[in-house]
């Protein structure tokens, strides 16, 4: 559990062992509450700001250590199997999706200068 906690701490992930009854009683009225059929025996709650990394967190701990099951989750209101959390777990974070998008909006400029480099080069050739 104590590295479960690192890894979710690392990756943002607030994790919280409640009562299922407190969080129930919480849920009431909120998009939540349909997750209340899933809350029976010991569990640990995950949230984070960013929906991917509370899944990634648990579904690889899961993977390494086989007491740890994921029950349930929700996203966008609407609860998660347990296979669509690790769906949801496999898609990549927030800053590996903007890294990506950063390359494919840099990798036209770059070959442009690229290709007036050579250009330039290949006229000093042909000066001197």
């Amino acid at each position: 559990m104590t590295k479960l906690r690192a890894q979710a701490r690392e990756s943002g992930v607030y994790l919280r062992v409640l009562k299922n009854t407190l969080v129930r009683r919480a849920v009431e009225g909120t998009p939540f509450a349909e997750l209340a059929d899933q809350m029976v025996g010991p569990l640990v709650y995950a949230i984070s700001a960013d929906p991917v990394a509370a899944a990634k967190v648990l579904h690889q701990f899961a993977k390494a250590d086989d007491k740890i099951v994921v029950k349930a989750g929700s996203y966008e209101g609407k609860v998660l199997s347990a296979a669509q959390v690790a769906e949801l777990a496999s898609i990549p974070s927030r800053e590996e999706l903007l890294s990506k998008l950063l390359y494919v909006m840099q990798a036209p400029v770059a070959g442009f200068a690229r290709a007036l480099a050579a250009l330039s080069d290949k006229k000093q050739a042909e000066a001197a």
